[in-house]
């Protein structure tokens, strides 16, 4: 699998956040060394009635479970939406060594847009790669706010 796979994966689980009324971000953690998914997640902050249910901390989480370590420095997350603060620090204390995102987010993006969390002197900078799908994902966002908007 490549990049283009593993984001039509993560755009996989943003839909089914969509229809569960949640904006529509999926995010999957991919072992390196053999292309394995190791972590899945959807944004369920609504659902579960958690502010910190996105689908990139969901990730994270399954996958450090599944690989029974917290450091998922051989691992690669890809996910719809540029990372938010608080995403990007979970990416930043799990140790990822590269983020691939689909749209870019002026209003929270930490990976670029807004701030560029991972140019601070933390002790981990994971490689950033933004666009990859950029069309499809920001489409889907858009859609699902349009939809709420005639809501």
């Amino acid at each position: 699998m490549d990049w283009e796979d593993y984001m039509a994966e993560a755009l996989a689980l943003a839909r089914q956040a969509a229809a569960l009324g949640e904006i529509p971000v999926g995010a999957v953690v991919v072992r390196d060394r053999d292309g394995a998914i190791v972590g899945r997640g959807c944004n369920r902050r609504e659902t579960d009635r958690d502010a910190t249910a996105h689908a990139e901390v969901l990730a994270i989480r399954e996958a450090c479970q599944t690989l029974g370590d917290w450091r998922l420095s051989g691992c690669t997350l890809y996910v719809t939406l540029e990372p938010c603060p608080m995403c990007t620090g979970a990416i930043l204390q799990s140790r990822l060594g590269r983020v691939v995102f689909g749209a870019f987010d002026p209003k929270a993006g930490c990976c670029g847009s807004l701030l560029s969390l991972t140019d601070e002197p933390f002790d981990t900078h994971p490689a950033l790669y933004g666009g990859v799908k950029e069309a499809e994902c920001k489409d889907l966002l858009q859609t699902f706010f349009q939809h709420l908007k005639t809501r």
